[in-house]
C-alpha cells in the first residue's frame, strides 16, 4: 500500500522523517516523499535530507514563491500529476502550509484518502493564512492526528465524529528525541564562543511582524536593548532579511555589540543553539512545543497561539511587541526557574502511533 508523504517547507520535514521511517520498517506500507518546493533553498533543504537522515524526494514539484492563490494552484496542478502516476492509497500531509491544503484538496477530488498530522490546532485569528489552511484541511481529511488536547477539543467543537480523530503525540518531538545527542554533536555553541545558558535566541519571520517598515524597526529596537543586557544569537529567515535590505536597515544590525546575526540555520545546529539559550523570544509555531520539551522559556510575540498547551503546561507565554516590555520580561524569565512538564504522549513514539492507525485505516478500506 503506496502512502504519498508530502512536504512544502522546511518545517514539514521534521514532522514527515519520523513518519517516512516508521512506514519503511512496516511489511505492508511503502512511503513516498513528495516536496512541493512551496519553500526551497537548495543549500538548506539539501541540510535538512541529509541531517535528518532523509533519502531525497521521490519527486520534486518545484513551485517556488508566489501570492498564497497562485502558489496553491501551481502545487494543486502539479501534484495532480503526481496522484494520476503514483495512484497512492493514501496521501498523508502535516502541519499548515499552502501545500497543506493544495494537496489535500487534490486528493480528495481524486477520492484519495488523506491524513492530517496536527490537526486540530486553531489560534482563533482567520487573518493568518496558516489557519485557513489548517481548517479547510481538518474539513475534508479522513484521519486527523492531533499533538495536544485541544486539537481533540477543537475538532469535536466543530463536529468533527470521533473516529476521525487520534490523539498521537507530537512528531517533531520524535525527530528532537532522535537527533538531540546529534545537535550536541555539531559544536555550534562553542563555535560562536557562546556561553551554556548565558544567551537569548531570536527568531522572526511572520509578514505580521515584518513585513512592514514599523514592524522591522520595531524588532530593530528590540534586538538594541535586548543586546545591551545579553548576548542575541539571531539566525535571519530570509523573509526578515529581505525586509531589513528593502527598508535600508541592514547596516544597522552590524552596529550593535553582542548580536551575533546568522544566516538560516541546519536543523541540528539549531536545535543545540535552542537547547543551550536561556531563553527563546519568536514568533513561530513550532518553535513553542521544542522549548516545552527542551524545558527552555520561551517568550512568543504574538497575540495568540495555536499550541495552548505549550503555555497550560510547557514553558511558552505570548507577548505583545513592546520592546522595553519584551526586554524586562527576559531578563525575569533568565532568572526564573519555570520548567514546566512534559505534555502527554510527547515521548518519541507519535509515528509509530501514526503508522499503526494508518494501516488500520488501510487495511479495513
Amino acid at each position: 500500500m503506496k502512502i504519498i508523504n508530502v512536504v512544502g517547507a522546511r518545517p514539514n520535514f521534521m514532522k514527515v522523517a519520523p513518519i517516512h521511517r516508521a512506514l519503511e520498517r512496516h511489511d505492508t506500507l511503502s512511503s513516498l516523499i513528495v516536496h512541493t518546493g512551496q519553500h526551497y533553498d537548495e543549500e538548506m533543504s539539501d541540510i535538512f535530507f541529509e541531517q535528518l537522515e532523509m533519502p531525497r524526494p521521490d519527486r520534486y514539484l518545484g513551485v517556488g514563491s508566489a501570492s498564497h492563490a497562485v502558489q496553491t494552484a501551481r502545487i494543486m496542478t502539479a501534484f495532480e500529476e503526481v496522484v494520476k502516476e503514483v495512484q497512492p492509497d493514501l496521501v498523508n500531509v502535516v502541519g499548515d502550509v499552502n501545500s497543506t491544503v493544495a494537496c489535500s484538496l487534490v486528493a480528495t477530488k481524486m477520492h484519495i484518502p488523506v491524513a492530517h498530522v496536527e490537526a486540530g490546532l486553531r489560534s482563533g485569528d482567520r487573518r493568518m493564512p496558516e489557519e485557513i489552511n489548517r481548517i479547510v484541511t481538518d474539513r475534508i481529511a479522513d484521519l486527523l492526528f492531533v499533538t495536544e488536547p485541544s486539537g481533540v477539543e477543537n475538532l469535536r467543537s466543530e463536529g468533527v465524529e470521533d473516529e476521525r480523530i487520534a490523539f498521537v503525540g507530537n512528531v517533531m518531538i520524535d525527530s528532537l528525541m532522535s537527533f538531540r545527542e546529534k545537535a550536541r554533536a555539531t559544536g555550534i555553541v562553542e563555535e560562536l564562543d557562546l556561553a551554556s545558558d548565558d544567551y537569548v535566541l531570536m527568531t522572526m519571520h511572520r509578514p505580521s511582524n515584518v513585513d512592514h517598515r514599523e514592524g522591522v524597526e520595531t524588532l530593530l529596537e528590540l534586538l538594541r536593548l535586548l543586546a545591551e543586557h545579553t548576548s542575541v544569537v539571531f539566525p535571519m529567515h530570509p523573509r526578515t532579511r529581505n525586509r531589513f535590505e528593502q527598508f535600508g536597515l541592514d547596516d544597522e544590525l552590524d552596529s550593535i555589540d553582542r548580536l551575533v546575526v546568522l544566516p538560516p540555520q541546519g536543523y541540528l545546529q539549531f536545535l543545540a543553539l535552542m537547547e543551550e539559550a536561556s531563553v527563546v523570544v519568536t514568533d513561530s509555531g513550532g518553535i513553542q512545543e521544542e522549548t516545552t520539551f527542551l524545558k527552555v522559556p520561551c517568550i512568543t510575540l504574538r497575540e495568540n497561539t495555536e499550541r495552548p498547551v505549550t503555555i497550560d503546561e510547557g514553558t511558552n507565554e505570548l507577548m505583545d511587541i513592546d520592546p522595553a516590555a519584551v526586554v524586562d520580561r527576559v531578563l525575569e524569565r533568565q532568572d526564573e526557574d519555570t520548567r514546566g512538564k512534559t505534555p502527554r504522549n510527547w515521548d518519541g513514539q507519535a509515528a509509530d502511533r501514526i503508522v499503526k492507525r494508518l494501516y488500520g485505516f488501510l487495511a479495513s478500506e
